[in-house]
């Protein structure tokens, strides 16, 4: 995220660390999702995490913590159908996809736990989270669900974070200044649509969330779409992703494709690109014609609801619009790549 170093707490967060150092309240936190890590990271107090999930993985110093997750799949080696298989099964037994090492976590004992009830999918269900909570004897557990449908929320989830643990100033400064790297993508995004297409509509946009069914983004995505310049096609702001059919796919004629399957990094996602033309109507989509398909790390951009949705936005608008490809896309290695009709890779920005 630029303007706000994750790996560096702000003045204020550090004014706020020293206040409990000198009263002898720092928190023990335990984070249960990636993007609630990110959020304890911005806000300053990384020195009081003392676990986290199996998938948190930035600021990258966090993946030397204790995990307290674990999946019920192993999907890895496996492809987008089998994977989709495997967590409508074990959400049909009643079983949620991931499970909390509750023996780990007493150990920690921290006295606050940050997590969400969005998805099931996503992280342990809420109902382990509160029963683990309740396990934890000697001291109140604050537990701080998250519900990040929209960017809104995001701003929300990130104060009532802070909120938990007494860091209200730092949440309050944070929040600031990603509303105003959004208001800058967005900014520059209306500047060149002024210049390029100063008599027509903001290019259309299909976010693809997951490949085998073809799934689209909704909740805060269309609302980045928005932010970069576009307009996004089938999905709206705060809406659920569902299966789409190829004959509703048909119907839709996007002039840019973003590919970003939650949780995939870019490498993973290359590795299925021989999906997009059986999922999709490949050769009826002028994106496709046109080589305005781009796939992009769903798992650390896009599809986790913390700082770096800002990024998320400036990566989507180098997306949109080459003149700013280069110099945008130059801040964040590995994370877009360009497909052509046929399926070549074209590495970002240097093609």
């Amino acid at each position: 995220m630029r303007g706000v170093p994750l790996e560096h707490p702000s003045e204020v967060a550090r004014a706020c660390e020293i206040v409990y150092d000198l009263r002898g309240m720092r928190h023990r936190i335990a984070s249960l999702i990636p993007s609630a890590t990110e959020i304890v990271c911005a806000l300053g107090a990384r020195s009081e995490l003392v676990g986290v999930s199996h998938e948190c993985d930035y600021p990258p110093d966090v993946l030397a913590l204790p995990k307290l997750t674990r999946a019920r799949i192993s999907p890895s080696q496996s492809r987008s159908s089998a994977i989709d298989r495997s967590i409508r099964e074990l959400l049909e037994s009643a079983l949620s996809v991931y499970e909390i090492d509750t023996e780990l976590l007493a150990r920690l004992d921290p006295d606050v736990i940050v997590t969400q009830d969005l998805c099931d999918v996503c992280a342990v269900s809420r109902r382990e989270v509160e029963a683990a909570a309740a396990g934890l004897t000697g001291h109140p557990v604050t537990v701080v669900n998250h519900r990040p449908a929209r960017l809104a929320d995001l701003w929300q989830d990130i104060r009532t974070t802070a909120a938990a643990i007494g860091l209200e100033p730092a949440g309050e400064e944070l929040v600031a200044q990603l509303r105003s790297e959004i208001e800058r993508v967005r900014a520059r995004a209306i500047t060149l649509l002024g210049i390029n297409r100063p008599h027509g509509p903001p290019p259309k946009v299909v976010a693809i969330e997951w490949l085998d069914p073809v799934m689209l983004g909704g909740l805060w995505m269309p609302e980045l779409i928005e932010v970069a310049g576009g307009e996004c096609l089938g999905t709206a702001a705060g809406e659920r992703a569902r299966a789409w059919t190829r004959a509703e796919l048909a119907r839709l004629e996007p002039e840019v494709v973003l590919v970003k399957p939650c949780g995939y990094p870019l490498a993973r996602t290359l590795a299925e690109l021989e999906l997009l033309p059986q999922v999709l109507p490949w050769d009826r989509w002028p994106a496709a014609a046109t080589g305005r398909v781009f796939a992009a790390d769903g798992n650390a951009y896009f599809n986790r609801p913390g700082p770096r949705l800002i990024d998320s936005a400036a990566i989507l608008a180098a997306c949109l619009h080459p003149e700013v490809r280069s110099a945008v896309l130059d801040r964040y290695p590995g994370a877009v790549a360009r497909i052509d009709l046929d399926l070549t890779v074209h590495a970002l920005p240097n093609d």
